[in-house]
């Protein structure tokens, strides 16, 4: 089990309706920041072409999730209507807030090296809500695809991100810095979701 309390509710089917509608808004406005934060990065002058290329894959993958995202918004109840009036929660939204700082700032390579060490984890949480959203919530299996896309693990994009950092420099400090950002500020998403529903 997750020591992620709002994904363990979600695990055991006690996260209200409100906690899944909630989190769809809240990533309906992540996915497009996150993606274009990773273009960003893949044209940035100082991006090898393997890390250009990781960054590119990474793009293509959050305009999927996207399109996944809009079946799980509508089991959750989310209208047009709501999703074009929500005022997104400040906590949730500083991941991608300091995504877009990296793309910004730090050096690619080094973003390449941050960015994978959070990926198993944010995995194994869609992976547990995917299962939960079919076991608890009976949702579809299109809307639990968004999930699904994340839990689904990606040879191609370990490789890549492997090879950028290989053939890249590497600055072991701030990866380690953005690194523990980045870890922090996603669970200051998880948190302030839990908060607020």
């Amino acid at each position: 089990m997750t020591n992620n309390p709002v994904v363990s509710r979600i695990a055991t089917g006690t996260a209200p309706m409100q906690t899944l509608a909630i989190l769809a808004l809240e990533q309906h406005r992540v996915i497009p920041a996150d993606r274009r934060a990773f273009l960003h990065l893949a044209q940035r002058p100082e991006a090898t072409p393997e890390a250009a290329a990781f960054f590119e894959f990474l793009a293509e993958g959050e305009a999927m999730a996207g399109e996944r995202l809009i079946a799980f918004a509508e089991a959750c109840g989310v209208t047009e209507t709501r999703l074009t009036s929500y005022e997104p929660l400040p906590g949730c939204q500083s991941y991608p807030a300091y995504v877009a700082w990296l793309a910004l700032n730090a050096n690619p390579t080094d973003v390449v090296f941050a960015l994978t060490s959070n990926f198993a984890e944010w995995g194994g949480y869609c992976a547990t809500i995917a299962a939960a959203l079919r076991e608890h919530y009976t949702f579809t299996a299109e809307a639990c695809g968004f999930f699904d896309f994340f839990a689904e693990p990606s040879p191609e994009l370990d490789e890549k991100g492997a090879t950028a950092v290989r053939v890249g420099q590497v600055n072991d400090e701030l990866v380690r810095r953005y690194s523990r950002l980045l870890n922090h500020y996603e669970a200051t998403f998880w948190n302030t979701l839990g908060a607020a529903s």
